[in-house]
Formats: structure tokens, C-alpha cells, sequence
């Protein structure tokens, strides 16, 4: 057996303090410095966290007698955990540019989708185009996000709107390297074009739900819950149903107007409830009591010109938030940590050990996997990035990515060129 052990790191920020406080009221003590710091593992899991001055045989061999040993050393270097991208739309084909344009001009979401843009515009390219298409295309965009250092990625589905469709877009997501892919079906994410509105959703529970836990195809559901697409009544039969089948609940709730989503999910233990704009004040507490995950997407406030949602409150409330970038062909086209990060300090008042703690502990905690990523910690996957710049420079310039390295599982996945 081979250990590997990472040594002489300069500063590892190992965000254990987040982990023991289940990322709620955050501060900057609990990004957990070590300085001069080392972490052995074992077969990609974590065994060992401290200082390197401690790392030493009979450490080793209390881990694994006898064990050959591999050293990497990072002198002057500075380690913190891999960044966790937990919303993404990032499989689909076609193009939306112009919508762009029409919403400058002030055409609103709704008023685009009803002249036959927005989901349904990508849902008709991505039906035309091939599993293996899909595949190179989505596996462009998941290099990008390796490159900024993101080790763990949601990808949902919801681009066909059919089960055939649906169906290939999971099995292509099986296809993809570098970060770990964690699938999610979004079928109900806007209205079918082929069928009855009640029609598909009967296809979703009694079909579609069954064969995707069948074929492993993903262990989440996602929901749009809005005014013209899904409402609540479909949203509890919906959530039941994926309860009854083992699977994780997420949902899209309170965007683009309040229709009490939120309640429902957490009711039915949500991982997360996503974008949130629309919330009553009321309802703060409430998801700060829960095991729920805020997840707040800043960028698809910004490209839509809506409010962002009252981050500061909720953090203060004592709620678990976490971000991502939504990134999806019309509402949020951008795969930009940094500019999440920024609008996060900037425009939600964020303090930075928050936005840390919000792209990587926290968003493990909205995909459930919370007890394997997020924080460099025994037991959990060896997920690290190596910065070329100070921890500080991180979410403050737009574009300025300063990961130099990225370690998954104890594998180099990513080098800067």
C-alpha cells in the first residue's frame, strides 16, 4: 500500500473550524490555518491533518504498518480545499444570444419564453444534437471549471423535457472527466411542447422517477416551482414520490415571483432550496432552524436585473448559505467563480470567510455531501487546490483565478499551464 503524503505547506487553510460548526456563523478562525502544514492519504481518502513538523514515522505507521511512502512537497505554497459548484445547467446545446439583447431592450424572462425563446429554445437544439455531441460539448465547460478549481460539480438535467431526451442527458453526464459529476434530473423544469401539462408530469412520477433509480442514473430531483410552470399541488406529489424512491429533494423556489415553495420544501427536508429572491422575511428563521441549505445564485440576479436575495439576513439568522454560478445558456450565461464570488461580498455583503465557506463546505452540504468534500479533514476526499496568490485574492478581481494546481482524491487533475 502507498500513503501519499503532501509536506511542507506553507499555509493550508483546511476550513475545519466550518466543518465543526456545519457552516453557520462563519468567521475567519474557522478557515483553520496551519502553517508549515502536511496531510497524508490513503487511497484518495484523508488520514491525517497537521503540522508538518508532526508528520513523522510513528505517525505514518499507526495509518498503515509497513507502508511505502510518496512525498510531495509544497514549500512556499498555499493549499485550501477545492471549490464545490453546486448548481449548474451546464449540459445543453445551441445558442441564446439574443436574448441577451431582447432583455437590454426590457423584455422580461416570461415575455421571451412566450415568443418561443428561453428553455424551449435550447430544448429544441438539444434534442437535435447527439449523446456523444452533448458529452464534448458539456466536457468543454467542465475543463473550465476544473481550471478554477472546482473539484465537485452538479450538473441537472432538463434540456429535453421527454423521457428519451431526459434519459440522454443523465447518461451523458456518466461520460465526463476531471471534477466529480453530481447528477440531478430537472424534468420539470419548464413545460413540455409535446404534451399536456398533466400528461408529462404523470409521465415524470409514474415513468420517468422509477427508471432513473432503476438505471442510477442520478440520486437528486430538481423542480422549477414558478407562476406558468410548476406549482405547488405537482411539487408535493413530485417530492413524495422522490422521497418514496430514496432520492434527494432540491428545488428551484421564489425567484421570479413568491409562490410558497419554500415551505414545501423544507417540509420535505430539501438539500437546498435555490435563488430564493422572492422569500417572505418570515420565512428567514424558518429555513435558519432547518437542515435546508440556502443557495443563492447572484449571477442569474445580475443578468436578469432582479434583486439579490437578503443574504446578509439570513446569514445573520444563523442560516447555511451557500453560492454557485448557475450557469445555463440563457439566465446565467457564465461560469465565472470569481464574479460569483465578487457579487457575493459586493452585492449580498458577504464577508470573505462567508464566500469561502459558501463555494465549497456549504455547497457540500447542498448536494448532501458534506461528510466527503468542503473541508480538508480526515475522512474525507483528498479534494485541494494550490494557489499561486494569497488566499485573499480570491472573489476580488473578475477574471483572476489564482489556482495553480488542483488534487482530486490525491491526483493531480490540473496543472496551469
Amino acid at each position: 500500500m502507498v500513503l501519499k503524503c503532501f509536506r511542507k505547506i506553507h499555509e493550508l487553510w483546511s476550513f475545519q473550524g466550518l466543518a465543526v460548526k456545519s457552516g453557520r456563523n462563519v468567521k475567519e478562525e474557522d478557515l483553520s490555518l496551519i502553517t508549515d502544514g502536511a496531510i497524508i492519504c490513503k487511497e484518495g481518502v484523508i488520514e491525517w491533518v497537521g503540522k508538518d513538523s508532526d508528520c513523522n514515522s510513528k505517525v505514518i505507521n499507526e495509518i498503515a504498518p509497513g507502508a511505502q511512502l510518496e512525498e510531495v512537497f509544497f514549500k512556499d505554497k498555499i493549499i485550501m480545499p477545492a471549490f464545490v459548484e453546486a448548481h449548474t445547467h451546464s449540459i445543453f446545446a445551441g445558442d441564446r444570444t439574443q436574448e441577451f439583447e431582447l432583455r437590454i431592450q426590457g423584455k422580461s424572462y416570461q415575455e421571451i419564453a412566450d415568443q418561443g425563446g428561453g428553455i424551449l429554445s435550447t430544448v429544441k437544439a438539444t434534442r437535435e444534437t447527439s449523446k456523444k455531441k452533448l458529452t464534448d460539448l458539456t466536457q468543454e465547460r467542465v475543463n473550465r471549471f476544473l481550471s478554477q478549481g472546482v473539484g465537485t460539480l452538479e450538473i441537472k438535467s432538463g434540456y429535453s423535457l421527454d423521457e428519451k431526451g431526459e434519459v440522454k442527458l443523465l447518461q451523458a453526464l456518466k461520460d465526463l472527466k476531471g471534477p466529480e459529476i453530481i447528477a440531478t434530473y430537472l424534468g420539470p423544469h419548464a413545460l413540455s411542447p409535446d404534451m399536456p401539462k398533466h400528461e408529462y408530469q404523470n409521465l415524470i412520477l409514474q415513468k420517468i422517477l422509477p427508471h432513473i433509480v432503476h438505471h442510477k442514473l442520478a440520486k437528486r430531483v430538481d423542480i422549477f416551482i414558478e407562476k406558468n410552470y410548476y406549482d405547488i399541488e405537482f411539487a408535493r406529489n413530485y417530492f413524495s414520490k422522490a422521497k418514496d424512491l430514496g432520492l434527494d429533494i432540491v428545488a428551484h423556489v421564489e425567484q421570479l415571483s413568491y409562490s410558497a415553495g419554500l415551505p414545501l420544501a423544507i417540509e420535505f427536508n430539501a438539500k437546498s432550496v435555490d435563488h430564493i429572491v422572492k422569500m417572505k422575511d418570515s420565512e428567514i428563521p424558518i429555513l435558519a432552524q432547518s437542515e435546508t441549505t440556502a443557495m443563492l445564485l447572484p449571477a442569474a440576479d445580475f443578468y436578469l436585473n432582479i434583486p439579490y436575495p437578503k443574504a446578509r439576513q439570513l446569514l445573520d439568522c444563523g442560516a447555511r448559505v451557500a453560492i454557485a454560478t448557475d450557469f445555463n445558456p440563457g439566465s446565467s450565461p457564465t461560469q465565472d467563480l470569481s464574479f460569483v464570488g465578487l457579487l457575493s461580498r459586493l452585492a449580498m455583503k458577504m464577508t470573505f470567510p462567508e464566500t469561502l465557506a459558501a463555494y465549497s463546505l456549504n455547497a457540500a452540504f447542498a448536494l448532501g455531501q458534506e461528510s466527503r468534500k468542503g473541508s480538508i479533514d480526515i475522512k474525507k476526499q483528498c479534494d485541494f487546490i494550490v494557489l499561486d496568490d494569497n488566499l485573499s485574492s480570491l472573489f476580488m478581481s473578475v477574471g483572476h483565478h489564482p489556482v495553480a494546481e488542483v488534487w482530486l482524491a490525491g491526483e493531480l487533475k490540473y496543472k496551469k499551464s
